[in-house]
């Protein structure tokens, strides 16, 4: 079963300013997950506890699994995501 996608302004903005093909790369891994639950995905601790975490390469997805739906939080370079 498929779970409803749900974007952040946070998030929306994070993926606007990356380049298109890293964009692309992002989409598909989420999509990914969304469709058959595979991927690099942790559960947080500490000050993140609650999200979880979709690596792909140098970038990170930080979303919520809530109900039939992904709440995707932000999206940033692992330099800066767990500032």
């Amino acid at each position: 079963m498929a779970l409803k996608i749900v974007w952040t302004e946070e998030a929306r903005t994070d993926v606007r300013g990356l380049d298109r093909s890293i964009a692309m790369r992002l989409f598909d891994a989420l999509f990914r997950y969304e469709v058959s639950g595979e991927g690099d995905v942790r559960a947080l601790q500490g000050r993140h506890a609650g999200k979880l975490r979709l690596r792909i390469g140098d970038y990170r997805i930080f979303f919520r699994n809530e109900n039939d739906s992904l709440h995707v939080l932000t999206v940033k370079h692992r330099g800066e995501a767990y500032r």
